[in-house]
């Protein structure tokens, strides 16, 4: 629930914008945080001249951001998860077409990301390519890809699906969570913590989501198949009713402090998603 998890990614949007800078790839360097090298990034995505398809770029301090063909509204003001500050100064769209999510600070304050879908998407695949290092993250940084529910959908606690990457300020060792939140208040959500790999900066992560069970996948590279597949899991419970979330939800992304605290490094945090993708499941005839 808001429970949304994050990655220390430090990929400037100067260093991304770049199409033909040198520098060796992430497996070449020894600092795990550094920018991911703008080569790489290129072939990965076929070109940088190509903008992710339908994504709008805009500027930090925008109130609507466009990726991938959605429309997302821009998180500004205080709250939960942390609590924290969350600032439209976080959130931009580069040339590119790939949406920035930041951790920053200004004035010894700390403030964070978080955008959510106008629409509410259903049933399908949920897909989305990542630069960076979620293996990683500082221990206070959380990175959160998830459906949360609507008031009328459900209360808080209820009718989640995440992909979350953090350790909970060190509380466990692996840095992947998958959690699927029950459709009615009552029963406990349910959580896969798992090993993120170092996929050398470039990694897919994916849910399914049915009536019935959600599956989950992770896979090295930017890739619209298994190839890559490392890490898996299927929730499929016999009282899918209860336990399954059952209705469409708009989808949130959101780069966060746990508990508000600052990061343990005391340095500023960015994630990089080159691109969501949404699926609707086929209709039965």
């Amino acid at each position: 629930m808001r429970r949304m998890k994050a990655i220390k990614l430090l990929l400037a949007a100067s260093t991304l914008a770049l199409a033909a800078c040198g520098g060796g790839t992430p497996e070449e360097t020894e600092d795990a945080h550094a920018p991911v090298d703008a080569q790489l990034l290129a072939a990965a995505t076929g070109s940088t001249a190509a903008m992710t398809r339908g994504s709008v770029p805009s500027a930090p301090g925008a109130s609507q951001v466009t990726l991938s063909g959605h429309t997302f509204e821009v998180r500004n003001g205080s709250g939960g998860p942390g609590p924290n500050a969350w600032s439209n100064q976080n959130v931009w769209v580069d040339a590119n077409g790939w949406l920035h999510l930041k951790i920053s600070q200004q004035a010894g304050q700390w403030s964070c990301a978080e955008i959510w879908s106008d629409e509410a998407l259903g049933f399908g695949t949920y897909q989305f390519k990542i630069a960076g290092h979620p293996e990683t993250l500082d221990r206070n940084v959380v990175l959160g890809l998830f459906n949360y529910p609507t008031p009328d959908i459900g209360p808080d606690g209820t009718n989640e699906i995440d992909i979350e990457f953090a350790t909970w300020g060190a509380a466990q060792t692996q840095h992947g969570n998958w959690t699927v939140w029950p459709a009615v208040a009552g029963p406990a959500q349910t959580t896969h913590a798992w090993d993120v790999a170092n996929t050398g900066g470039l990694s897919t992560h994916r849910f399914n989501w049915t009536s019935r069970q959600i599956a989950f996948q992770s896979l090295a590279g930017f890739t619209n198949r298994n190839t890559g597949l490392y890490a898996n899991w299927t929730f499929a419970p016999t009282d899918f009713l209860s336990r399954v979330p059952q209705h469409p939800m708009p989808l949130h992304m959101n780069f966060w402090l746990f508990q508000g605290q600052a990061p343990s490094d005391a340095q500023e945090a960015e994630i990089v998603v080159t691109e969501f993708l949404f699926t609707p499941a086929r209709r039965s005839r």
